[in-house]
């Protein structure tokens, strides 16, 4: 893609000399996302689950510590430009990637101790208060999420627009299908390992797991896991940039300093009717997906009397199910429905997925929720491959960086949100309802009315007019026009 129409055929012969992705570079790719994977499962499957369930802190303050991360996404956009216009050790994209995984693994490391320090404070009191001990180790947990959205951010944006560097449009879907796969099998390798290494905790019914038994396996799981991430994203970006990247020939301002400010991002987000339109949609799609995020495990915990291990392997069902929902969508179901309808099919099996969940808890029965997890999956799988396709066609090879951040940043924010609103929508459902099944099932209940919210704003999407308006914007903004 260029800005200069007289350029693109030198622009196609100098691409043809670079070489094409093949299926063993993509896998080897897919190892970041991998890593992603483990990672986000000892965040949200592990220690949210010995916070809201073990230690009895609020869901309200875990959530909303736990969201931190995920609300400073506005960063995504200027971490991606700064990757378009800026190198980081010689390139645009791996040092930013590799750095940001050094910063991430840490930052989980450190959260663990303040959980710890939290706990001890929780025991010594007999329960959760507010006082000054909890209030800063509530401030310090709430300052290293930050630290770790950023890095997070550092990595996984301009990880995004490397895939968009490396590949053209006749193999990056595929590309996409394979390395968002890798990421779910991350999920359940990470509560696969969970479930073994953690299956021996335990507690007497109404009692809690003592800190001096979670401690020591819980740390050895986070001091491991961080190192073993590092070094997927070391194999998994060693070389590629600078053997496969198509980015400096593909945009005359790889090397501005001046890239597009978070302000003009999102003028080029707001520019049309569609562009609104998607926005919402992409976040009506997160909330769904996430408010649940904090909350599933003690479901498990509270409703199903399951144990720590196996609240961790919920993941795995979810993740295999996404896996499921990969492959199917990308080879069968976008050929023969499209991408609207795909993710048409998507919302309405999600909507289903939350019928079933709330129906095991009244059941009580764990294999029915294990089956729902299953389905929930699948229909994220269904709803990600579409909606990332859709989001394909957006995306400016000059500054793919750029783009990356604005649309994580409406995934991220919502996502964020997503997590608070879990927490708050399950304390007020404890102290509105009679029984901790009924509180869960409030947070389902609000996912299912998210989901029909995205299908009403699906019906409303034009691609065509979407892709045509962002590119137009895109011209603009680097023209110094949209003021």
């Amino acid at each position: 893609m260029t800005t200069n129409n007289y350029n693109s055929v030198s622009e196609d012969a100098e691409i043809s000399n670079i070489p094409k992705v093949g299926i063993l570079t993509t896998l080897r790719l897919g190892l970041f996302n991998m890593g992603l994977g483990l990672i986000s499962v000892l965040t949200l499957a592990v220690l949210n689950r010995v916070m809201i369930a073990e230690l009895a802190i609020p869901g309200t303050i875990v959530a909303g510590v736990l969201s931190i991360s995920q609300l400073i996404s506005p960063t995504r956009v200027w971490l991606g430009q700064l990757s378009d216009g800026k190198k980081l050790f010689g390139l645009h994209r791996t040092g930013y990637v590799r750095t940001g995984v050094v910063i991430l693994g840490i930052a989980i490391f450190l959260a663990t101790q303040v959980v710890w320090f939290l706990g001890k404070n929780i025991e010594v009191n007999g329960g959760w208060q507010l006082n000054t001990v909890t209030a800063l180790g509530t401030a310090v947990l709430g300052l290293i999420f930050v630290i770790q959205g950023l890095a997070t951010g550092c990595s996984s944006t301009p990880f995004t627009a490397l895939l968009v560097d490396v590949s053209d449009e006749d193999n990056r879907p595929k590309m996409v299908g394979i390395i968002w796969s890798m990421l779910m099998v991350g999920i359940v390798i990470g509560g696969i390992s969970g479930k073994i290494l953690l299956d021996n905790l335990s507690a007497a019914e109404g009692e809690s797991i003592p800190l001096n038994v979670l401690i020591p396996p819980i740390n050895s799981i986070f001091l491991a896991v961080p190192i073993i991430v590092l070094v997927l994203a070391l194999i998994a970006t060693w070389g590629v940039e600078k053997k496969y990247s198509r980015y400096r020939i593909r945009s005359a301002f790889a090397d501005r300093e001046n890239g597009i400010s978070f302000k003009n991002a999102l003028k080029i987000l707001t520019s049309s009717r569609q562009t609104g339109i998607f926005f919402l949609f992409l976040m009506m799609i997160t909330m769904s997906l996430f408010m649940q995020e904090a909350v599933l495990e003690p479901y498990g915990a509270e409703v199903f009397k399951m144990k720590i291990g196996d609240t961790t392997l919920l993941n795995s069902y979810w993740g295999m199910g996404i896996l499921l929902g990969y492959g199917t969508t990308g080879f069968f179901v976008v050929p023969r429905l499209g991408k609207n309808n795909t993710a048409r099919v998507g919302c309405i099996l999600i909507a289903l997925s939350f019928s079933l969940i709330i129906l095991a808890g009244l059941t009580g029965e764990a294999t029915m929720l294990k089956g729902a997890m299953v389905l929930f999956g699948i229909s994220a799988g269904v709803t990600t491959i579409a909606s990332i396709s859709l989001m394909l066609d957006l995306t400016a090879a000059e500054t793919a960086g750029t783009f990356v951040g604005a649309w994580g940043l409406a995934q991220a924010m919502s996502r964020g949100i997503a997590i608070a609103l879990g927490g708050v929508i399950l304390d007020m459902g404890r102290f509105l309802l009679p029984n901790a099944w009924l509180a869960y099932s409030l947070v389902f209940f609000c996912e299912a009315l998210c989901i029909i919210g995205a299908i009403v704003l699906l019906n409303q999407v034009d691609v065509q007019e979407f892709q045509a308006s962002t590119k137009k914007a895109t011209t603009m903004i680097m023209e110094g026009d949209l003021d």
